[in-house]
């Protein structure tokens, strides 16, 4: 199991956050795409870590049309000598209408179609294909050699999809390279619902496909005292409460038997009530979804409670912290047996 790292979404401790990341030696670090341009941030966290794989974590794919996905994807592998991943995701109805005032409908059909629109594009450009996609959502037939990128030795990207859904994951399992787990699935909901899913859209795969490389976002709650450990459980337990809100991720909920928590927060939310949301979670769902304690606790933990069910970890501990914090945690994966 490879041990990753999410990168932090501010434009001035991005570069120094990826350089240590770098030294403490992840095999790959993660941009996200709230605030700023995922794509930017990718470049420059490559360039401060130029020897460690760089990915989107997401990039908003329902806010772009598969061109210009096709363009960022295909520069980024050059500019990182093909260490660079195009991990997309959807992202709901409301944010692609009244965000990115973009088109939406079904989601999963949509997200298949504009990954293979786009390995298509790539292979007109690489491959000197005829372009000729034309599909339900999506129609490139028109490329001329004044817009065509020069070829390169790194090629294409691979293209990771995020999902939680049993439909986008078998999205995944058919047409993508990689599959990025939510860190609101459960180790249960990974193995009962998120891997059989995967297996079912490889068998609608044409020729011989391996399985995605399957990557997990686990929720970290670690601190080396009293302090450090509530706070970082509060906003845990904070980001647990805004996803168990969404309506999309209602099914994580029902597995476990916690359906009747969603339409609470879910209001809680649409009153504004944003302050009170991380008190409505019990500590019996804090410990579903994430792991806690001092660095080495939480480190043994996630490597016992994931090391033979992904293959990739990313440490998503998105409140304040110590890079020792996340450094020990990291240590503590690493040397775990069950790793």
């Amino acid at each position: 199991m490879y041990v990753d790292a999410a990168l932090t979404k501010d434009l001035d401790d991005l570069v120094p956050d990826a350089a240590a990341c770098a030294r403490e030696g992840y095999d790959g670090l993660w941009v996200g795409e709230s605030q700023h341009d995922p794509f930017l941030l990718s470049l420059r966290a490559a360039q401060a870590a130029p020897d460690v794989r760089v990915g989107t974590s997401i990039a908003i794919a329902f806010g772009r049309s598969p061109l210009t996905l096709a363009h960022s994807g295909y520069d980024l592998a050059r500019y990182t000598d093909g260490k660079f991943v195009l991990g997309l995701g959807s992202q709901i109805r409301p944010h692609i209408e009244r965000r990115f005032s973009m088109p939406w409908s079904h989601p999963a059909r949509r997200m298949r179609e504009m990954i293979l629109a786009l390995r298509a594009i790539w292979a007109a450009w690489h491959e000197e294909a005829p372009l000729r996609f034309e599909g339900e959502f999506y129609r490139h037939t028109l490329m001329t050699p004044n817009f065509t990128p020069p070829r390169h030795p790194a090629g294409p990207p691979p293209v990771y999809l995020a999902g939680v859904g049993e439909r986008m994951t078998e999205v995944a399992g058919e047409v993508a390279d990689g599959f990025l787990g939510h860190p609101f699935s459960s180790p249960r909901f990974l193995r009962e619902v998120t891997l059989p899913a995967l297996e079912r859209g490889r068998a609608r795969a044409s020729g011989e496909r391996g399985r995605p490389e399957l990557c997990g976002f686990v929720f970290v709650a670690a601190g080396r005292d009293t302090a450090e450990l509530d706070a970082a459980i509060k906003m845990i337990k904070y980001r647990i409460a805004f996803y168990g809100s969404t309506p999309a991720y209602r099914p994580v909920l029902d597995l476990h038997g916690w359906a009747d928590l969603q339409p609470g927060l879910n209001s809680m939310t649409k009153q504004g009530r944003w302050d009170e949301i991380a008190a409505m979670v019990p500590d019996e769902v804090l410990h579903e979804f994430a792991v806690v304690g001092t660095p080495a606790e939480a480190g043994a933990t996630l490597a016992a409670r994931y090391g033979d069910l992904i293959d990739r970890v990313t440490l998503n501990m998105p409140y304040p912290h110590d890079l020792e914090v996340r450094r020990d945690v990291a240590r503590a994966v690493r040397a775990h047996p069950a790793r």
